[in-house]
């Protein structure tokens, strides 16, 4: 039987510009800024204001609300829109200037030039695939995330991209986790690796997946590790388990 290890993408494979800015919102402020350096030289406005700005209301900050109703990729930028104008209201950006900004917002942001992979990314999933593991990315990701992954060289060894942006579910939603297992229905193995304790190993135990926490690990993580490469014996372990049926140690 199949078997199958799901990936995080943003802070575990992949990241925007440079690494500091895929977590906390950071490529999200920075694109932000860049429009604005962009449209409007010599602008006064700090990053760090903007960043006070962008309120917390991307679709996964309230992951518990599914929205499916945003079946193409301009319906979810659309409603995403006053976020990032409020953003601009909030360092004093006039209103018809502010809801510009925020359209030319999703060129910026999706310039493939500016994504990149971590180091280890590429020889890692290579050398699991050798071993009989197939790859699928599951993220809380805008809907042009498999545009993304094919620039990076992750096409031909991603089976299938679920982004929230397109599922209309956010991980750690247990929906999230049961789309992926329901495409994959004869798995003879199924495991989550992500950066995120609480969305991706949380999310995914508690859809019966079992976890490993990459890039920031945690004593209460079953199973952590620092680099991708850590991955390779903690999955060594994993199939040798697998195979004997036993359940998996400590």
């Amino acid at each position: 039987m199949d078997k199958y290890l799901i990936w995080d993408f943003d802070g575990t494979l992949g990241y925007r510009a440079a690494v500091a800015e895929a977590r906390d919102g950071g490529a999200w402020t920075a694109s932000l800024l860049a429009v604005l350096d962009r449209e409007s030289p010599g602008h006064g406005v700090a990053l760090g204001a903007l960043r006070d700005g962008l309120q917390p209301r991307f679709p996964w900050h309230s992951w518990e609300e599914p929205h499916p109703h945003l079946v193409t990729a301009d319906q979810w930028w659309n409603a995403l829109y006053p976020v990032l104008e409020d953003a601009y209201l909030s360092v004093g950006i006039d209103a018809a200037r502010a809801a510009a900004f925020a359209r030319q917002f999703r060129g910026v942001y999706l310039a493939l030039d500016r994504w990149k992979l971590f180091d280890d990314v590429l020889s890692t999933l290579d050398v699991l695939a050798s071993r009989g593991w197939k790859h699928v990315i599951l993220s809380n990701h805008v809907p042009e995330l498999g545009d993304i992954v094919r620039h990076l060289g992750l096409g031909s060894r991603v089976v299938r991209v679920f982004s929230s942006a397109e599922t209309g579910y956010e991980k750690p939603h247990l929906r999230a986790f049961q789309m992926v297992m329901e495409a994959f229905p004869g798995a003879g193995a199924m495991w989550m690796i992500g950066d995120s304790f609480h969305v991706d190993v949380q999310g995914a135990e508690g859809a019966g997946i079992p976890a490993i926490l990459v890039r920031r690990p945690r004593p209460e993580a079953r199973y952590s590790c620092e680099t991708l490469a850590e991955v390779l014996d903690v999955v060594e372990t994993i199939r040798r388990v697998v195979s004997t049926g036993r359940n998996c140690p400590a």
